[in-house]
């Protein structure tokens, strides 16, 4: 009998683009962290563009026809995701005085969503644990933004942009791994 394994991350025929908008994420977090010269409005350009590349990703994802369970947390990110970028791809004035705001918001919700998908997965995966981990280290991402843009610190805003880069890279790499459709083929012996 076949059956198809059911996930919080579902499965998906486009998994593979969230890997390579992963990857592409995690380049641009090691290219920003050895020039931090090019600027900080390039930074902000930069990550407002891949925001709304990953939103529309998000959006195709939840509306598609093998859509994850809780698909409205995969819209509502996927809507937060296309706001924030087309604000920071809006106006560089703009994107340098709210970037790590942001940014803090951005990895605040993530955080949250990923607690809320450890919770979910607690009772079927083995490794729910590890999105429980996930969720306070975007937290902490987060937190460090709000006190980066307290302190108008530029560098430490380069910093942890780098960081979030390249965390984020991995997070969506991982997940997009998970996305992908899977069967589970159960023989079942019947005497």
């Amino acid at each position: 009998m076949k059956s198809l394994k059911v996930s919080y991350f579902a499965g998906t025929k486009l998994w593979w683009v969230i890997i390579v908008i992963g990857v592409l994420l995690v380049i641009g977090g090691f290219a920003y962290w050895l020039w931090p010269v090019a600027g900080y409005a390039v930074a902000s350009q930069i990550f407002g563009w891949l925001v709304i590349l990953a939103g529309i990703v998000v959006l195709c994802v939840a509306a598609g026809p093998n859509h994850a369970r809780w698909w409205g947390w995969w819209l509502a990110g996927g809507v937060i995701d296309l706001f924030v970028g087309f604000m920071l791809v809006r106006s560089v004035l703009l994107s340098e005085l709210v970037f790590p705001w942001f940014l803090a918001l951005l990895f605040v919700y993530w955080g949250v969503e990923a607690f809320v998908g450890a919770a979910y997965g607690r009772g079927g995966r083995s490794y729910w644990w590890l999105g429980l981990i996930n969720g306070v280290l975007l937290c902490i991402i987060g937190f460090f933004f709000v006190e980066a843009s307290w302190v108008s610190n530029m560098e430490m805003v380069s910093f942890l942009s780098a960081i979030a880069f390249i965390y984020w890279g991995f997070t969506l790499c991982i997940s997009g791994y998970y996305m992908r459709p899977q069967e589970i083929t159960e023989t079942v012996k019947e005497k």
